[in-house]
């Protein structure tokens, strides 16, 4: 987009009474933010907008707004931000179809055709060591056979998501609830730097914007609107990865959730969705089964092909195996493990690091163990 077009959006965004979807009405109908800022206030009154709207349209803005704007417009070249519109043909094709889309999109990194193919995976800030585990092998997986994932960027479950998709070598999208201009959170600054570089990462606020908690439910929306489904792992009741489920039911998405223990706080959430007809997920292969018939046929050969990509592990080593099924989901102690299996410390150790270094366990902080 060109810096007068941007800037004519931008100005239109700045207007008293202009929400989003009296813009796009005003767009649709004179053909260009241009078009609506320069029209007659008589046309404008014919189009819909009442007096005091018309009025305002036709006023220029004063001049904090426009070097408000210029400002903005500048951050964008500095930063090769991407400014995408509803109109535009790289618009994401999902998202256009929910019943608020955004009017404008900042993007860094590159959007696919192929993101067309795509998940969430939302879920709690405060994730156990566990979900996180489960979840990354999850986004993993479905990044391996061509599936783009989609989270929020947050601490936890979103992370862990990106994580997978990225040691997947697939694509990931990272909607973020403040400007494209910040990081949030701030911790997280490297992880964008390869979303970025294996994907997207998007916002529909403008630059400066903080991370403020009402853009979050909004940003929802974007998320949940961009997949084919969302998958809610390890979220509480109270938890915003609720408001993506129902925002993603009232899009007519699928909504999946990963089973956590009954009496996990952080889990009653997700398995309260799971009790509401939610579709229980273990593994990837339960939630590519449901997408799969949703699939364009143009893409269905190229996705095939994509899952013979699906990782896959040598077998455990026959000296490993005693080791290996003293472990689980859950993380366990060395202690637990020499307890359990009866070796001595040096053969549950040595074993220990052969299977980590074969991909088939990971040892969490405080030498904890969890099988993949």
């Amino acid at each position: 987009m060109d810096e007068s077009s941007l800037a004519s959006w931008l100005t239109l965004q700045t207007i008293d009474g202009v929400g989003d979807r009296t813009l796009l009405k005003l767009v649709r109908i004179f053909g260009s933010p241009e078009a609506v800022l320069s029209a007659e206030p008589e046309a404008l009154i014919h189009a819909g907008c009442g007096r005091e709207l018309a009025d305002s349209l036709r006023r220029r803005p004063e001049s904090t707004v426009l070097r408000q704007i210029d400002r903005h417009i500048r951050t964008v070249e500095r930063l090769k931000i991407t400014v995408i519109t509803l109109f535009d043909r790289t618009y994401p094709a999902r998202l256009r179809t929910i019943s608020d889309p955004p009017p404008l999109l900042y993007v860094s990194g590159a959007l696919s055709d192929h993101d067309e193919v795509a998940v969430a995976i939302v879920g709690g800030r405060r994730a156990t060591p566990s979900g996180k585990i489960v979840t990354e092998e999850i986004a993993r997986e479905l990044a391996a056979r061509g599936v783009t994932i989609v989270s929020g960027l947050a601490r936890g479950i979103d992370a862990a998501a990106h994580r997978g998709a990225l040691s997947g070598k697939g694509r990931t999208i990272a909607v973020l609830g403040c400007g494209i201009d910040r990081v949030y959170p701030p911790e997280h600054h490297a992880l964008r730097k390869h979303i970025e570089s294996h994907g997207a990462v998007m916002s529909e606020l403008p630059i400066g914007a903080a991370p403020l908690s009402h853009h979050f439910p909004r940003r929802n929306r974007i998320i949940s609107g961009l997949s084919l489904g969302v998958l809610v792992s390890e979220a509480a009741k109270d938890s915003g990865s609720l408001i993506t489920a129902k925002l993603a039911l009232d899009q007519g998405r699928d909504v999946f959730a990963v089973p956590g223990p009954v009496k996990e706080e952080t889990c009653r959430g997700s398995n309260g969705l799971i009790k509401e007809g939610a579709k229980l997920v273990e593994r990837a292969q339960d939630i590519w089964d449901e997408i799969l018939p949703q699939i364009d046929v143009r893409l269905y050969e190229v996705l095939s092909a994509d899952e013979e990509r699906t990782m896959k592990r040598t077998p455990v080593e026959p000296q490993d195996a005693q080791v290996y099924e003293a472990l689980s989901s859950e993380a366990r102690s060395v202690d637990a493990v020499i307890e359990q299996t009866g070796l001595n410390a040096a053969k549950v150790a040595s074993s220990l690091l052969s299977l980590e270094l074969s991909g088939h366990v990971r040892q969490l902080p405080g030498q904890q163990y969890i099988r993949l």
